[in-house]
């Protein structure tokens, strides 16, 4: 008899997903099956979810952050170990291009692909992955708690190793969304650099929530934002803007308040828009696409973790209410992460 478990699918484009049952997948040669620990919701997965038509092959078992047990291995698996927790590394590349080579996944030239993303994700009772190279041992961390680095933290990691060189001790860093992603950049940040940080949002208790984890400004979004940003920067501006949101709004915030050398890092995926010109643009700056992160840079992320810098804020979430968590996320009611936990 077929044994069956959950899972959270987009059965049709731009339709809201549905609890489903399907088969537990079993692992082929090179593969390994993970009994999920916790599956983080992401803003992503409404993209996912919204697009019409759909970016992926439907039927799609959604979520990219998840985190979990291994269950059963394939023949030819001997690098990880059956009931040890492990967090999943989402972007998986072909393993053979010179991004691959070069360790750089998430960028790979063949393929985009992953978990949630082409791939069945985490949104489930088990998860199948594709390659145990794609797996980072958690050791004693919680496999539930972390399951927001997997995205969350790997992504705003990345974004902010890249600029550190920008992030002098007492330049200004802005961050526009005090979300999943943005409470977590607030305590990367705070472990790897001296900026003063400036926290942008438009719910009140966000920007609390911003002040609680360190960040030395905290504003609410609206007309005035960039003079008091410049203000609060004697004039110069942000050495980096992170732009957690991406609408067309909050592009033209960062651009305003880009300081000379200035960087504007695009991390949301709302899909707004920026015009680019000469003369409204400040001297030398840019504007960048940064996306998820490597292997290495999870290594990174977890060592963070484990040494007590990185704290994400969880809210536990059921099968039965994950359907009401996204929606919460939608109108940006979700303080830190939501987490589908399945043995809630």
């Amino acid at each position: 008899m077929t044994k069956m478990m959950r899972a959270l699918q987009v059965l049709e484009a731009g339709v809201m997903p549905e609890i489903v049952e399907v088969p537990i997948p079993e692992p082929g040669p090179g593969q390994v099956r993970l009994r999920t620990a916790g599956s983080g919701l992401c803003h992503s997965d409404l993209y996912v979810i919204q697009a019409k038509p759909s970016y992926f092959p439907l039927p799609l078992t959604i979520g990219h952050e998840p985190t979990g047990w291994v269950d059963a291995v394939g023949p030819g698996v001997k690098s990880v170990r059956e009931g040890e927790a492990y967090a999943l590394y989402f972007p998986w590349g072909c393993g053979h291009c010179a991004r691959c080579a070069h360790g750089h996944e998430n960028i790979c030239e063949e393929q985009f692909v992953g978990p949630g993303a082409g791939h069945d994700g985490g949104m489930a009772d088990y998860i199948l992955v594709d390659d145990p190279r794609h797996l980072v041992p958690l050791g004693s961390l919680d496999p539930i708690t972390m399951a927001p680095l997997m995205c969350a933290g790997i992504t705003t990691y990345h974004a902010i190793k890249d600029s550190l060189l920008r992030m002098t001790p007492g330049s200004a860093v802005v961050l526009i969304g005090i979300g999943g992603l943005g409470h977590i950049a607030i305590q990367i940040l705070k472990a790897m650099t001296a900026v003063q940080i400036i926290a942008v949002d438009n719910h009140p208790d966000k920007l609390h929530h911003a002040l609680e984890l360190g960040a030395h400004h905290a504003l609410t979004s609206g007309p005035d934002t960039a003079a008091q940003i410049k203000q609060i920067t004697g004039g110069i501006g942000a050495a980096v803007v992170l732009d957690m949101v991406g609408t067309d709004g909050t592009l033209a915030l960062g651009a305003k308040v880009l300081a000379r050398r200035g960087e504007l890092k695009i991390i949301g995926v709302a899909g707004g828009t920026l015009p680019v010109r000469f003369h409204e643009m400040a001297r030398d700056s840019s504007v960048t696409v940064p996306y998820a992160g490597t292997i290495p840079e999870l290594y990174e992320v977890l060592e963070l973790a484990k040494s007590g810098f990185i704290i994400p804020e969880v809210e536990k979430v059921s099968f039965e209410n994950v359907l009401a968590a996204y929606e919460r996320l939608e109108h940006g009611k979700l303080r830190g992460r939501a987490v589908l936990v399945p043995t809630l």
